[in-house]
């Protein structure tokens, strides 16, 4: 065999070879990211109709919840920007979950969470992203453990500026940090005063007792 007839062979072996790899390639990045959809109007990725957990028998409750997000359900919250128009869903384990989630904004929106079993869902994430004045509905199986999830939007600082909810299962784990309106100190001013006006009357005769001491004693001497 000419060195010119083993180069060609060489060559082609080469090109089989790197066209098996590249189709491999495809195949596996094709079904990487199992209840994967995308278009233009959002994303939707970890939807599960079916598949149980490990640890769960059957589906034991079915939720159909409507998530809206927009800046007008910051109004309620002091230091606030964005949120969504509930941040507390209470669920029992083993069921199986619907999401209607509905951006109100002309900007992106998520609602993405979190500490889910990872051989079901890719990193432990059930994740939904809606373009601004679209709607996307996806579908998740909790497992059976009592635990409290976070959920709440990835996009730079909009969680920090008030999208963040928690999902309850069973009994849960207790409150997450910084929840508005479960466990966040997001009132107006005045807010707790406002609306509790007993215990601003209550404040009002202690600090009337304080000054009063106080200038009693003051005058004695």
């Amino acid at each position: 065999m000419t060195r010119f007839a083993v180069r060609l062979l060489v060559i082609w072996s080469l090109l089989v070879a790197g066209n098996s790899v590249y189709g491999a390639s495809e195949h596996h990045h094709h079904h990487q990211m199992p209840g994967m959809s995308m278009d233009a109007t959002g994303m939707v990725m970890g939807n599960n109709k079916d598949k149980l957990p490990d640890d769960c028998k059957e589906i034991t409750g079915e939720y159909e919840i409507n998530v809206v997000a927009g800046t007008s359900y910051a109004k309620p919250y002091a230091s606030t920007m964005f949120g969504f128009n509930e941040h507390e869903w209470q669920v029992k384990p083993c069921s199986r979950i619907t999401v209607n989630f509905k951006n109100e904004d002309d900007v992106r929106h998520q609602w993405m969470l979190h500490g889910l079993p990872k051989y079901l869902y890719d990193r432990g994430m059930f994740h939904m992203e809606a373009s601004g004045g679209y709607t996307q509905t996806g579908v998740f199986i909790v497992p059976s453990d009592d635990k409290t999830y976070l959920v709440h939007c990835d996009i730079a600082q909009h969680m920090e500026k008030g999208m963040k909810a928690q999902l309850v299962v069973g009994s849960g784990g207790g409150d997450l940090w910084s929840i508005p309106g479960v466990s966040a100190d997001f009132e107006r001013p005045g807010g707790i005063l406002a609306t509790r006006p007993g215990l601003a009357g209550l404040l009002s005769v202690f600090i009337f007792i304080v000054v009063f001491i106080i200038g009693f004693r003051f005058f004695r001497l």
